[in-house]
């Protein structure tokens, strides 16, 4: 069915309306999005570069784009309106309604969802994140008392980026942990790890897929190698099996789905920011 352009324009960082805006063209699997995200869009000569740019996307592709905003001020709103674009406004769809059942008028602040207003948040989540940077891959388990959890699991299953999300989307103390070579023929949890088995979480993956994303940092390597993938994958969800540890294959989730899961299977207490 073609390409369609979508602008999503905010006043602040546009990552509200990017993560909603996606969220709803996900559906629509058939159609491709070229998406144009433009930020700090906070006064006229800045409505008006946009809506230039509106206008003319549409008159380059004969239709017109689909444009997500989240504009505070109503003004600005209204003149973005003017241009060319099928508008979505995700503040004027959602604010009004919201007004009248909690009677109250909004704040019209721009940017409360991603700000520093919260000093106490902000220093939460830059804290976790510190954590997890500092507890990446097996690096300084004396401090794994002070973590939420622990991810295990073999190397390349997906442990440091989802440790990473956690912490920054969360405020979690997430901390991952390697199993070796000898650990896994050990066929236990790593004496390291046993202390805190309340707070460990597995992650397993498909060989095969293992295998693929092995050969991309070391090709035709032992490392890499599918039998290999194999052994260590096998080897690894015996452990899990029989220590009782909760756990998830990975293999086709994404890290948010893979960090929802988590959250929800260890019952942690997240922060939203």
């Amino acid at each position: 069915m073609g390409t369609r352009t979508v602008f999503i324009i905010s006043d602040r960082t546009g990552i509200t309306a990017e993560m909603l805006s996606h969220s709803l063209l996900t559906q629509f699997p058939g159609i491709e999005f070229d998406y144009r995200i433009l930020p700090f869009v906070d006064d006229e000569a800045k409505i008006a570069a946009a809506k230039q740019q509106i206008d003319d996307d549409a008159k380059e592709n004969g239709v017109k784009p689909i444009v997500f905003t989240t504009l505070v001020n109503d003004n600005l709103r209204y003149l973005l309106f003017e241009a060319n674009g099928e508008f979505f406004d995700f503040f004027d769809r959602y604010i009004a309604p919201l007004e009248r059942e909690l009677k109250q008028t909004s704040s019209h602040r721009v940017g409360e969802s991603h700000s520093m207003s919260d000093a106490k948040k902000y220093t939460s989540r830059i804290a976790a994140v510190n954590f997890s940077v500092h507890c990446d891959d097996g690096l300084h388990p004396g401090d794994y008392e002070r973590a939420d959890v622990i991810l295990t699991g073999v190397s390349r299953s997906g442990k440091t980026p989802t440790s990473l999300y956690l912490a920054l989307h969360f405020g979690i103390f997430a901390a991952n942990y390697p199993i070796t070579d000898d650990e896994l023929e050990a066929s236990t949890l790593p004496k390291i790890l046993q202390p805190f088995r309340d707070k460990v979480y597995g992650l397993t993956i498909d060989p095969v897929r293992l295998q693929q994303i092995r050969s991309e940092r070391r090709a035709n390597s032992a490392y890499s190698e599918l039998s290999q993938c194999r052994y260590e994958v096998g080897q690894v969800e015996q452990i899990y099996l029989a220590e009782g540890l909760p756990n998830l294959n990975a293999t086709v989730m994404s890290i948010e789905e893979i960090s929802a899961t988590i959250i929800q299977d260890l019952a942690l207490n997240r922060e939203i920011f």
